[in-house]
């Protein structure tokens, strides 16, 4: 399949089936599957009239989430271009390394970085020939930027909607192999990789994820978007696997209005990463404690009519998480299940489209990333006493490799295995368990391994904690690493244990520590911290909301 073929296999089913909502003008509107395509065929006949060529041109999308960002991706891989899509949270630096690397012929972005990112860095890329804004910047349709044209977004759309449309029809001959997006990593390591990947990677990684939780997802579905399309997670779990299942696709239309748009739009499905569902449960339990007759209703058994006001609360259909794009603590885990929401927790990589494992809806094992998608191959390589090695993964999600870096593809590679940096372990049964990043490892002097998310996962539990990175690190004279950590304290929770106010700082330092050797009580002695940094400043995050743990690394050393 290719993602174009998914889409008019969606139309073709479901044409009057809801496709998009979303908020504009301080209204919400929604648009058909009917209504869908034919915007897509329409933006593909604009940037067709703008010279784009079919198998050769590859288009860089920096915008937020919006219908222009899908319109626009089914437009251009629907004829065989390439897609190159970019965090609108880049610094013009590494806008201009992507937009290099990748030799992109065309822009599609809004009107600050038409303003502001783009003239400082264009006289550097004369790859580009134009530039299209999906807002008006000011300067009107068919101006010059560093002496090339740009374009107002809907109007060409709209110029493109009064002639034929034979663009889109008649390129069509799009292939499984092709290459559709090239999604840049995070650089973290050095220089950002582009990831090659095709229109059976996303579509086979959609179908077999599917496939994993025993088909759940219908037609019926609708789904809550929050997380960037331009990530590779998003991307395929709010944007392909929709399309596949003729889902709804609904924006959120803002972070601080998500508890409102749950309610306005009545979702049933949330990808989400862990930090967004922290926060909800957070909340939730705040209330529920809060309220007497809620928790006497939870004593004495009537925790059901607590679970349907809880639904409510979610728009009153809402019955399935899945989260991924970093590990997901425990207490999370449980406590939506206690709620009667069902969350499952799954792991993945850019380089395989990204989704590798996922827990089976009615048989999850909470603490594992579930078991493989359909028709994907794991291995753990060179594993130790504990069955704990490199994951690796082979089968038809994985990447072609990565753009113009012939290199850093071989090294990436174990034969025909992708290596994922990523160390784990499988039960018997199949279920996979992180244990952590190779290069995060700890080794403490008597060469035993320490795994950062393990300890993090057991301090974090705690109301006290608002976030916490654990890391190695050395000693002058000493050999080998010692665990130790940053942690950002939950001012507000320290403040209402104690009647709302909030001690002084020297005070908060030591209730942080006496919390973290409390917490990590249970674990063995070598994996207990032996420093901890107390500090105000939230932790430098990605835009998926993982530690940038490299940030970090050698705050502690000595």
């Amino acid at each position: 399949m290719t993602i174009r073929a998914l889409l008019e296999q969606a139309v073709a089913q479901h044409p009057e089936r809801v496709a998009l909502r979303y908020r504009r003008g301080g209204d919400w509107q929604s648009r058909t599957y009917r209504d869908f395509a034919l915007g897509v065929s329409q933006m593909a006949e604009g940037l067709g009239k703008l010279g784009l060529r079919p198998g050769e041109d590859r288009v860089a999308i920096i915008l937020e989430n919006c219908p222009e960002w899908m319109e626009a991706y089914l437009a251009i891989t629907g004829v065989g271009a390439q897609v190159v899509p970019l965090d609108p949270k880049l610094k013009k630096e590494e806008i201009e390394y992507v937009l290099h690397d990748s030799s992109v012929a065309m822009v599609i972005t809004d009107a600050w970085h038409a303003q502001h990112s783009l003239p400082e860095i264009l006289p550097r890329l004369p790859e580009i020939r134009q530039i299209i804004v999906s807002a008006p910047a000011g300067q009107g349709h068919d101006a010059l930027m560093e002496g090339r044209p740009y374009y107002d977004y809907e109007q060409l759309r709209q110029q493109a909607a009064d002639a034929p449309l034979t663009f889109y029809a008649s390129h069509n001959g799009v292939g499984p192999e092709d290459v559709a997006s090239i999604i840049y990593t995070s650089g973290t390591t050095g220089k950002p990789k582009g990831a090659m990947l095709t229109h059976n990677n996303f579509c086979n990684d959609a179908d077999a994820a599917l496939a994993r939780m025993d088909r759940v997802v219908t037609w019926e579905d609708d789904f809550f978007i929050v997380l960037p399309l331009f990530h590779s997670f998003s991307f395929l779990t709010n944007f392909v696997l929709p399309i596949l299942c003729a889902s709804g696709m609904f924006f959120v239309d803002s972070l601080k209005t998500v508890a409102e748009d749950m309610k306005t739009l009545r979702p049933t499905i949330g990808m989400v990463v862990p930090l967004l569902v922290e926060k909800m449960l957070k909340r939730i339990e705040e209330r529920l404690n809060a309220n007497l007759t809620t928790r006497l209703m939870m004593r004495f058994g009537l925790g059901a009519v607590v679970r349907s006001g809880v639904r409510k609360k979610l728009g009153g259909r809402f019955r399935l998480f899945v989260v991924g794009g970093a590990p997901c603590p425990r207490h999370v885990l449980e406590g939506f299940t206690r709620l009667g929401i069902v969350m499952v927790e799954g792991y993945g990589l850019t380089e395989c489209s990204p989704v590798v494992t996922v827990n089976p809806l009615f048989a999850p094992k909470i603490g594992t990333i579930g078991k493989a998608v359909i028709g994907t191959d794991l291995r753990i390589k060179e594993p130790n006493e504990q069955g704990v090695g490199e994951l690796q993964v082979r089968g038809p999600i994985v990447m072609k490799g990565y753009l113009n870096n012939p290199e850093a593809t071989r090294e990436t590679f174990d034969g025909d295995w992708l290596r994922t940096g990523d160390l784990a372990s499988i039960d018997a049964d199949g279920y996979v368990t992180i244990r952590g990043r190779k290069k995060a490892l700890i080794v403490n002097r008597e060469g035993k391994n320490i795994y950062p998310e393990e300890v993090e996962n057991a301090i974090a539990r705690h109301p006290f904690v608002s976030d916490v990175v654990v890391l190695g690190y050395t000693e002058k004279g000493a050999s080998g690493e010692r665990v130790g950590g940053i942690v950002v304290p939950d001012m507000e929770a320290i403040a209402q244990e104690r009647q709302g106010h909030e001690p002084a700082w020297a005070e908060v330092e030591r209730l942080v520590r006496e919390t973290v050797a409390q917490q990590c009580g249970e674990l063995a002695d070598y994996k207990r911290p032996r420093k901890i940094r107390v500090q105000r400043e939230p932790l430098e995050r990605t835009s998926v909301q993982k530690v940038r743990r490299v940030a970090y690394q050698g705050h502690l050393d000595e």
